[in-house]
């Protein structure tokens, strides 16, 4: 930074206020704004752009120190078009929503994608995350499915909301690497994948059919959508019976059962294994 002691934001400036004010669901949907806090986050954001080519992050607040310690980031901000406002520790750990708050807190434009969109574009695979109201595990399973290849995500409207800071933390950045739906009835979700050639396979301890098994019968290599549930009581009857099959992760040893997004992690990437196997829908692609 040039000057030795830049002008540091005032911690009542209106810019401030605004800013913390997006802690809290009905201001972010009111300004579509949410926050993205930590290097990662920032970064991802000051390279995401919306289908008309809008930046995604509109702000970026900053101590001196991180500035400095993130130059290229601050940089690639402002490359971006996001305002830069230099404050004080306090006044960031104030708009942030972290206990150790790492010195970044990006404002970011919603980035939420169609779900019209998603099905036009035959995708195939698909985590679809319906009455998920943990933002910690909605944001991992966000994760998982951005690192196993899954072309989108759903949030049905009993769900968490996908731009809760938790949830934003959890995803690591992947929120902003592939599209995202929310508010979407799981009833509308599933059969309108299912109209594009989907198959939908509910996730659930009690299920009928054994993973092992449907990768051992061949039956995993198409395109697929993954229903997961609640954390606590998993998925309902009525949206088991929408699936077309309901499948169980095995426990092959003596834990009582795996969490959210432990056992979304195995059942996203089994299908991505089973899609670039031999006669799978990716077969012979090893990265997408």
């Amino acid at each position: 930074m040039s000057p030795a002691t830049p002008d540091l934001l005032s911690p009542r400036s209106p810019r401030v206020s605004a800013a913390r004010r997006l802690a809290k669901r009905n201001f972010r949907g009111k300004e579509r704004l949410f926050l993205a806090e930590g290097p990662q986050a920032v970064r991802e954001a000051a390279a995401h752009r919306a289908g008309d080519d809008t930046a995604t992050l509109v702000e970026l607040f900053a101590t001196v120190e991180a500035a400095e310690r993130y130059a290229d980031i601050v940089g690639e901000a402002r490359a971006a078009g996001a305002r830069i406002h230099l404050a004080a520790d306090d006044v960031i750990a104030d708009i942030s929503t972290t206990v150790t708050p790492q010195g970044l807190v990006g404002v970011c434009r919603f980035l939420d994608t169609p779900f019209d969109d998603i099905v036009a574009a035959r995708p195939k695979l698909v985590a679809v995350l319906a009455h998920v109201r943990d933002p910690g595990n909605a944001g991992t399973v966000l994760r998982c499915a951005d690192a196993a290849g899954a072309e989108a995500v759903v949030l049905t409207d009993a769900s968490v909301d996908l731009y809760n800071p938790k949830a934003v933390r959890a995803s690591v950045g992947s929120l902003f690497h592939l599209p995202v739906a929310v508010g979407v009835t799981v009833e509308r979700a599933v059969a309108a994948l299912r109209d594009a050639g989907v198959r939908i396979l509910a996730a659930d301890g009690a299920g009928q059919h054994d993973l092992d098994d449907e990768l051992d019968h061949g039956t995993m290599g198409g395109p697929t959508a993954w229903v997961f549930g609640n954390e606590a009581w998993g998925l309902p009857e009525e949206t088991r019976a929408l699936a077309d099959a309901v499948v169980r992760v095995p426990i092959h040893g003596k834990a009582e059962s795996l969490n959210l997004a432990t056992a979304a992690a195995v059942c996203l990437y089994a299908s991505a294994r089973a899609q670039r196997g031999s006669g799978g829908c990716r077969s012979g692609t090893r990265n997408q």
